[in-house]
């Protein structure tokens, strides 16, 4: 499994790197859209034991109308179209809702749990707010300066995967209270902190090198420890999900790694509330 794990990542770090980097805009948005369609496959196994061919037909129909309406190209004006901005808002309204959801289960799955449209529209208002603030950070400053968003787009993904390893190493090293035993037993409190201190001096580290002034550090470090704590939350709502399922994993297209959603389940929650925070405190909207 962990040989598995390597190569599967070996393999997806220079593709993820190269899309960033090297892919135009609208290309960019179409391997999104693609990551959205097989994300959607795999929550349709969140919504009942026989996944349902429909779902991720109907979610990328209404991606489809929503791209209809507002072309990448379009997201900012200078300022981030507003249709966006209440996608935004929507993920941020649906993520409280969610860690309502998560510090209450068990006992808040007899909401949903028979509810194949409740799962549906849980999946929908995760996964196309991460299209979009996907796209949209991507799409950031574009016409200025095209790389921008895609060092943005990085540091953002870095900061999860500082805060994924921190959270290993420190809960390992001095894991003992447990964060949600309910939904994952794995994970602890000692862990999600130190997942906050790795995550944070990379932020600190990267927005020193940058040559931020205070000001704009403190808004970048404090939007960063947002996004973290949304990518714990993230995670942990796809464990719920997952542990009502009766499955270990959303799929099996990443040998080692298990399915899209696996992969991004922290990122769905970190993208839209670091980029809605930022746009908030650094009054760019």
């Amino acid at each position: 499994m962990l040989k598995q794990r390597i190569i599967t990542a070996l393999l997806l770090v220079p593709l993820v790197l190269g899309a960033l980097f090297f892919l135009p805009l609208k290309f960019f948005a179409l391997l999104a859209a693609l990551v959205f369609l097989l994300a959607s496959r795999e929550w349709s196994g969140f919504v009942s034991a026989q996944p349902q061919q429909w779902l991720p037909l109907v979610f990328c129909l209404l991606l489809g109308a929503s791209l209809f309406w507002l072309p990448v190209d379009q997201l900012w004006t200078p300022h981030l179209h507003p249709l966006v901005m209440g996608v935004l808002w929507t993920a941020v309204s649906w993520w409280l809702l969610g860690l309502l959801l998560v510090l209450r289960y068990p006992r808040s799955a007899r909401l949903w749990k028979e509810s194949i449209w409740l799962k549906s529209l849980f999946g929908l208002v995760t996964l196309v707010p991460f299209f979009w603030s996907l796209v949209a950070i991507r799409g950031y400053n574009f016409y200025h300066d095209p790389m921008m968003g895609a060092w943005i787009l990085l540091f953002v993904m870095g900061l999860v995967w500082a805060a994924d390893s921190g959270a290993y190493f420190f809960g390992k090293a001095f894991g003992k209270h447990k964060l949600a035993p309910a939904v994952s037993p794995g994970k602890t409190i000692e862990g999600m902190c130190g997942g906050l201190f790795t995550a944070s001096l990379l932020a600190v580290g990267v927005t020193w090198f940058m040559g931020f002034v205070p000001a704009k550090m403190a808004i970048v470090l404090f939007c960063s420890l947002l996004a973290v704590l949304a990518s714990v939350l993230g995670d942990l709502t796809e464990s719920m999900f997952k542990r009502e399922a009766g499955i270990k994993d959303s799929g099996t297209l990443l040998p080692g790694h298990g399915g899209i959603l696996d992969r991004i389940d922290s990122l769905t929650a970190a993208l839209p509330v670091f980029l809605l925070s930022y746009l908030l405190l650094s009054q760019e909207f």
